[in-house]
Parts: structure tokens; C-alpha cells; sequence
């Protein structure tokens, strides 16, 4: 099993200190969204450059973490094209130094799935796409320039929040470097409750070929059907389909582990772990 970690689970630290901490507790990823997790790296827009990513992937790799995923997470349908603008040449240079990081793949997620309801009451939800679509086809020539990835990451109340907005989106950008970020729980919806083997096995049999990153946690809806994230294992994603799913669809897959405090990290990776290799 391939299981990491989202970096900033334990603070935004010392680059050195931040590697140190996270291979004492057992992790040989990362997903390192740079803002979020370092305090001695200054990632602001044309600050990067590939010495000082080949310096971080460096202080991981001394520590046996390999940077697996680069989370930059944009607005990509930011309603002012200005804005807009500096968030995908924010994205732009981190797709572009990615390979000096020691890493092929850039996540984000798609933007609020209501930023357009005030400007187009009827149309939002289209809106919202079609800016999407053409933020991610200008992403991907970008990508396709430096022979990398991005990785999209669908959430249930974003722009992307449906297996077949994702089918779509791939559709009509048939580009290889578009990638899928499955996390189970973002995508999951108070509907798929009852047939959640229904829904996981749908979304592999759909898009498991355009996978190229996970994220682990779990999921729970309270009384009023509002979504929230427990301790794994305390939830209700079903861990034991979803893990035999991976090990058919995308054996030795990358699974950063997310949604849980620093203190709680070390238990809810030996949970996982137990359940992935009681399932061999």
C-alpha cells in the first residue's frame, strides 16, 4: 500500500523539520500544497524556480518521502478573468517546475459550484463549466509542455460534483495529461448513502482509467443531511470495497491519507493499513 500523507497535516514547518516529522510517522508520500505546509518557502507567483524545487524535493527525499502530488488549489471559474488569470499562472509555474520537485502531478480542486447562480440564475451550473473547461484545456497545453499531469479533484458541491461532469470534462478536453484526484467522500452525496457500492463501483468503471491520485479519509451525514468528515473507520465509506476497487482498477495507485489532525495521523494510517492488507 502507498500511503501518504497531506503535508500540512502537521503544520506548516521548517521544510527539513516537516520531512523529518512525517517519515517518523511511517509516511513515504506527500501531497505538499507548498503555501499550506512550508514556512521557509516563499511559493507566491514567480518565486519558484528549479533550484529551490530540486532544494525541498531534496530535504524529502533525505527523509525516504517522495512528493507524489503538488496540491495548488485555484479558483479555476473565478468570476473575475483577472483574478482568474494570476490563479492559473499560479498553476501554470507549478506545473512547470514539477519535475524538479521530483513530482509529475499538480492537483486542484473545480471552484464553488454557485459562483456564477447571481450573474446567470437559469444557466449557473453551465456557466460555471464552460469556464472551467477553458481554464483546464489552457492548463493542459501547459502540462502537455513540461510532460506532466493535473489532477482533478470533483467535490459534491463544486463545479465538477458528478461522475458525469467528469466524464464530460474529459470528453471534451481529450487531453492524456487530465488526470482524476478520486476522493470518495468529496464526491459522495447524501443520495448515494443507500447504494454506496453502487456509487463506487460506477465511478471506477467510468473513470478508472483517468485516476492518477486518491485521498483517504471518511465521511458521515448528520441528522439533517449535512456532510462532515469522522476518523476513518468511524464513518461510512465502505474501506473494504473501495480498497479491493484500487487493488483491481490501480494497483500501487498513490493514497495520501487527509482529514485528520497531526495527533490523530499515526492511528488512522494503521487503521488503514490493517484493513488494506486484511483485504489480501
Amino acid at each position: 500500500m502507498k500511503l501518504g500523507v497531506l503535508a500540512h497535516t502537521f503544520g506548516k514547518q521548517k521544510t527539513a523539520d516537516l520531512a523529518r516529522r512525517i517519515a517518523g510517522s511511517g509516511f513515504t508520500s506527500v501531497q505538499l500544497a507548498l503555501s499550506k505546509a512550508l514556512s521557509d518557502i516563499d511559493s507566491s507567483n514567480g518565486k519558484l524556480s528549479p533550484g529551490l524545487a530540486h532544494w525541498v524535493g531534496e530535504q524529502f527525499d533525505n527523509e525516504g518521502i517522495r512528493i507524489a502530488v503538488l496540491g495548488c488549489y485555484i479558483d479555476p471559474v473565478h468570476p473575475d478573468p483577472e483574478a482568474r488569470k494570476l490563479e492559473l499562472t499560479r498553476f501554470k509555474e507549478h506545473l512547470r517546475y514539477a519535475r524538479d520537485f521530483g513530482c509529475s502531478i499538480v492537483a486542484t480542486e473545480t471552484g464553488s459550484l454557485t459562483t456564477y447562480q447571481g450573474s446567470h440564475p437559469e444557466s449557473y451550473e453551465e456557466q460555471g463549466y464552460l469556464v472551467l473547461r477553458d481554464s483546464v484545456m489552457e492548463l493542459a497545453e501547459e502540462a502537455d509542455r513540461w510532460g506532466v499531469n493535473i489532477a482533478i479533484e470533483p467535490v459534491s458541491v463544486h463545479t465538477m460534483h458528478t461522475t458525469e461532469h467528469m466524464q464530460r470534462l474529459f470528453e471534451e478536453i481529450p487531453n492524456s495529461s487530465v488526470g482524476l484526484l478520486f476522493d470518495p467522500c468529496n464526491l459522495m452525496k447524501l443520495e448515494h448513502v443507500v447504494n454506496q457500492a453502487d456509487f463506487l463501483k460506477d465511478v471506477f468503471d467510468k473513470l478508472f482509467d483517468r485516476m492518477i491520485a486518491i485521498h483517504a479519509k471518511d465521511v458521515a451525514f448528520d441528522v439533517n443531511g449535512k456532510k462532515y468528515n469522522p476518523l476513518p473507520g468511524e464513518g461510512i465509506l465502505d474501506y473494504p470495497l473501495f480498497f479491493q476497487l484500487l487493488k483491481t482498477y490501480k494497483p500501487h495507485i498513490d493514497i495520501s491519507l487527509e482529514g485528520v489532525t497531526a495527533e490523530q495521523a499515526d492511528d488512522a494510517a494503521a487503521y488503514l493499513r490493517r484493513l488494506w492488507h486484511a483485504g489480501q
